[in-house]
């Protein structure tokens, strides 16, 4: 059986500043949906990805803002954060973990810097949307054994 990782469900508090948000970011227009009663869902799609996100009103009793470790993966993490720094994103210097394994919560373990070897998940940069819900771009070029 296959379970397909396909939506995440993110806290927003304006909808229409999120949407103006992941517009800017260039992500896929999915879909939106609205009734009388004040339900409204919005979903986008990042650039490339099988995965998709969707907010709105009454999608999500979460508190705006608190969705944290999104990861973005990308095969240059130093062009991602240019692109999104033109798209006038709030990005964070790109870092490695001092572990060498995977990032801490937060900004805690966190090492100025891509990875010394630049191996493969090992570098990040982080940005978040208008509420605060936390992004993170992992480079990931060459993918673990029975990963596709």
């Amino acid at each position: 059986m296959d379970y397909k990782f396909e939506v995440t469900v993110i806290p927003v508090s304006d909808v229409d500043r999120a949407v103006h948000f992941y517009r800017t970011l260039g992500w896929r227009f999915d879909a939106e949906f609205a009734d009388d009663e004040g339900y409204r869902l919005v979903q986008f799609t990042p650039t490339g990805s099988p995965a998709s996100i969707i907010f709105g009103t009454g999608v999500s009793n979460a508190e705006p803002g608190s969705a944290e470790g999104m990861h973005l993966i990308v095969d240059d993490v130093e062009a991602a954060r240019e692109d999104l720094i033109g798209r006038g994103v709030d990005v964070s210097e790109i870092f490695h973990d001092k572990t060498g394994v995977f990032h801490h919560a937060g900004t805690a373990g966190r090492v100025a810097g891509p990875d010394a070897a630049r191996t493969s998940y090992g570098s990040f940069a982080s940005f978040s949307d208008p509420d605060g819900n936390g992004w993170v771009l992992q480079e990931v070029t060459t993918r673990l054994p029975g990963r596709v």
